[in-house]
């Protein structure tokens, strides 16, 4: 026999020898990590059906629900009581408006002021985004008496109330660094920063309104499976 010959196939033999114990540790491998993840997952679905009968998640589960159902119930009392808009009154509103909430805004303005319309503009914007307070707006030539009796003397004049009270105001935008182009958020944090608005955004509260709809149904769907299990 050709020795050359005898010693490719020798050399052919090892090399097959070779992948062969190759491919047993692939395949070793392979089994070894179905059987983990198999292991693994088992041990995820006891955890799992442990987890859901524990009465402590459970109490958990109940008091969120009714934590989303009280937050909802608040959302609807301001709602009537004129939250979550910019809306205008009249004179003889005012009082009732502004002692009806524990936070108002409330711009005295004129028609035809430019400025007003600035105001009105930013107002606007801020009003459904922050809840917990009133935003309101008077024309001030029909409220003689209370722009008297408030002292109002440059329009746009913006009075912050707190429990009925009159504890500060925005005249002209003076605070605004007294030009026509400021942004929403340069008016936003000066209404924070004096304490009518509050720093948690009903976005970030309630994340946005995807998040309230998915409140709603949750709540919809508890009382449904109450009433039904009455």
């Amino acid at each position: 026999m050709d020795p050359d010959a005898v010693k490719s196939t020798l050399s052919n033999l090892a090399f097959g020898n070779v992948m062969a114990a190759a491919a047993r540790d692939y395949q070793k491998e392979i089994v070894a990590k179905e059987k983990a993840q198999a292991a693994s997952a088992s041990h995820d679905e006891v955890d799992l059906d442990e987890l859901l009968d524990d009465p402590e998640l459970e109490k958990l589960h109940a008091e969120r629900i009714a934590a989303l159902k009280k937050e909802v119930e608040k959302r609807e009392v301001l709602k009537r009581q004129g939250h979550g808009e910019y809306r205008e009154i009249t004179e003889g509103d005012f009082l009732g408006e502004v002692t009806g909430s524990e936070k108002v805004i409330c711009h005295f303005y004129h028609r035809e002021f430019y400025r007003c319309k600035i105001m009105d503009k930013h107002l606007k914007t801020l009003a459904p985004v922050y809840l917990g307070t009133k935003f309101i707006k008077l024309d001030a030539e029909n409220a003689p008496f209370f722009v008297t009796k408030l002292g109002i003397k440059t329009l746009p004049c913006v009075i912050l109330f707190k429990k009925g009270i009159a504890v500060d105001r925005l005249v002209g935008f003076q605070d605004l660094g007294s030009k026509d182009d400021f942004s929403t958020r340069a008016l936003e944090n000066i209404l924070k920063m004096k304490g009518i608005i509050d720093e948690k955004k009903k976005d970030e509260d309630d994340e946005d309104d995807e998040t309230d709809m998915s409140m709603n149904r949750r709540i919809r769907s508890s009382t449904a499976q109450d009433s039904d299990s009455e």
